[in-house]
């Protein structure tokens, strides 16, 4: 059995231009995401996708410093840019992350490959509901669906999200979910505006010296004890870029209409 990750970053984010490279503690966001998930031991390979433009060069060069495989593919066609890192580096299973989730926790990403395994599964994730903090969020599925994925998907949202098409046919996929005992969705741990980049360089200055891969309950612990963190970026809607996409899916669908 094989499992890689492939992780998408690019620095042309809308709402935080180059946000995957913004340093913390001295070392670029994307660098601190991807040590953490070499934590892990079940994983092959883990593969940054991103796109063709110019302006991700940057991203590439980390990669090479760093020694971590890079793919280079379509900037807004995310399915097309998956699949096709899917055939440069193939595996039975693929565990999708995203660059914006620097605190993306290690424990997490392996219980969530536990429940899909266990269950024989074609699609898995812990956020379809979510119960844990935005920024934790692991999605797993065959490369056989990913296949199927890209061959089928056609609205905006599954072609720039890579799984919508996948959530939304359960005739077709065996979707799994992952709940955590206690509901921690309302906290938010992404880094997509300037607040939440602030937020996150605060944990990781309180949490890293002493513990490098820092995991979800000392974050939690150090916000109990520091409540006012929770405050910095409570004012922004969960998976608002996901929301935006589906606006667009029905405004085109309405339009083909009149």
């Amino acid at each position: 059995m094989s499992i890689n990750i492939i992780l998408q970053a690019r620095m042309s984010s809308t709402r935080l231009p180059g946000k995957v490279l913004k340093p913390i503690l001295g070392k670029p966001m994307l660098a601190h995401q991807l040590l953490r998930l070499q934590q892990l031991t079940r994983v092959n390979n883990i593969i940054v996708a991103t796109s063709d433009e110019v302006s991700d060069d940057e991203i590439e060069q980390l990669c090479h410093n760093l020694e971590f495989p890079c793919y280079r593919g379509n900037l807004h066609n995310v399915l097309d840019r998956y699949y096709q890192t899917s055939q440069h580096y193939p595996s039975e299973h693929i565990i999708r992350i995203t660059g914006d989730c620097p605190l993306i926790d290690v424990d997490i990403i392996n219980s969530v490959i536990d429940l899909h395994l266990s269950t024989d599964a074609d699609y898995s994730s812990n956020c379809a509901p979510a119960t844990l903090p935005d920024g934790l969020d692991v999605e797993i599925f065959t490369a056989k669906v990913l296949f199927k994925t890209w061959q089928q998907a056609k609205k905006l949202s599954e072609l720039e999200h890579v799984t919508p098409f996948m959530r939304s046919h359960p005739e077709l996929f065996n979707c799994q979910n992952y709940h955590y005992h206690t509901d921690y969705s309302h906290l938010r741990w992404t880094v997509d505006e300037p607040e939440d980049f602030q937020l996150v360089k605060q944990i990781f200055g309180h949490l890293y010296p002493d513990k490098p891969y820092f995991n979800f309950a000392d974050i939690l612990e150090l916000m109990t004890k520091k409540p006012a963190l929770m405050k910095i970026n409570r004012n922004f809607e969960r998976n608002e870029g996901l929301l935006k996409s589906q606006r667009a899916d029905s405004n085109t669908i309405n339009s083909s209409k009149e």
